[in-house]
């Protein structure tokens, strides 16, 4: 049995694959952990399986019947793994020699520790960090995401100033290495959230359930960010508004008196984008509000 299965889901990334599965494939292959690779496919309409097929002949690929998104395609590949622990992977994320040793000795040594990430950088300026995790992740009192290298949209040159192991409160699901057991445990990712922030939201309830998290800078991966949805598309503005409302509603103990704060400050961004011409963007919030609402009520 493998220790740990290194999964990547991937959705119409043909072009993705031919680029950054390769150093997959060889940064794992002097591994001294027994790794399973696995490349699940998402309902893909492009060339992806002919590429797997023809291209990678030797990682073991699981095809889904139609896109589940991020949350539920990596539920179901999970659910058919037994090993000890699972890395979820993006599909445009570079990874260098040696980056999955430091992430699995620190689990082994740690058994508090629920999930761990890498330094997370960026894979077109890689001594900066990228905005989808950078050194580790944490939450503003408004339940607003953020982290060590990165505020909002501004992300922070690597000159090593986070080079300490640091718990923080949410692993990026660009690169996160998960107990297997404690994933199913906790039903893994919520699959109502489709993509975006359903990894912050699964951090949450480990540590709810006492769960420590932590970042690992000994070990660095590359990611280009964006890959599925640019980061101004309302597409990606309505789920994470949606997304990170109904994760303070299910996770905070002070839920009430920061989704009364957050009512204002929504309705403040979707009319600054009505203001800057961005009407797809405040459209984008008013339904996330307006499908948060319905949403909360399959929660207890």
């Amino acid at each position: 049995m493998a220790k740990v299965s290194v999964i990547i889901l991937n959705w119409n990334g043909a072009q993705m694959l031919r680029t950054y599965l390769p150093s997959v494939v060889k940064s794992l292959s002097h591994s001294p952990f027994a790794v399973s690779l696995y490349v699940a496919d998402n309902g893909s309409r492009d060339e992806s399986l002919t590429v797997l097929r023809e291209d990678f002949p030797n990682v073991k690929t699981i095809v889904l019947d139609h896109n589940y998104g991020f949350a539920e395609g990596y539920n179901r590949v999970i659910a058919k793994v037994d090993s000890e622990y699972v890395v979820l992977l993006n599909s445009d994320v570079e990874t260098p020699e040696g980056w999955l040793t430091p992430l699995l000795d620190y689990m082994d040594a740690h058994p508090e520790v629920a999930a761990v990430q890498p330094k997370v950088r960026s894979w077109k300026r890689k001594d900066y960090f990228e905005h989808a995790g950078a050194a580790g992740g944490y939450l503003s009192a408004l339940g607003y995401p953020y982290c060590r290298g990165r505020r909002f949209g501004r992300v922070e040159k690597d000159k090593g100033q986070y080079d300490s192991v640091a718990e923080v409160e949410w692993t990026s699901g660009a690169c996160m290495c998960v107990r297997t057991s404690v994933y199913k445990e906790l039903k893994g990712l919520d699959a109502a959230f489709f993509a975006h922030m359903e990894e912050i939201d699964l951090c949450w309830r480990m540590r709810n359930k006492g769960w420590k998290l932590a970042c690992v800078p000994q070990s660095t991966v590359y990611h280009l960010g964006g890959g599925s949805l640019s980061y101004d598309n309302p597409r990606k503005t309505y789920l994470n508004f949606r997304n990170n409302l109904v994760m303070i509603y299910k996770n905070s103990k002070h839920r009430w008196a920061v989704l009364i704060t957050r009512w204002f400050l929504d309705y403040t961004a979707a009319t600054m984008f009505l203001l800057t011409g961005k009407l797809g963007s405040a459209k984008a919030v008013f339904k996330a509000r307006k499908d948060y609402r319905q949403m909360r009520k399959n929660y207890k």
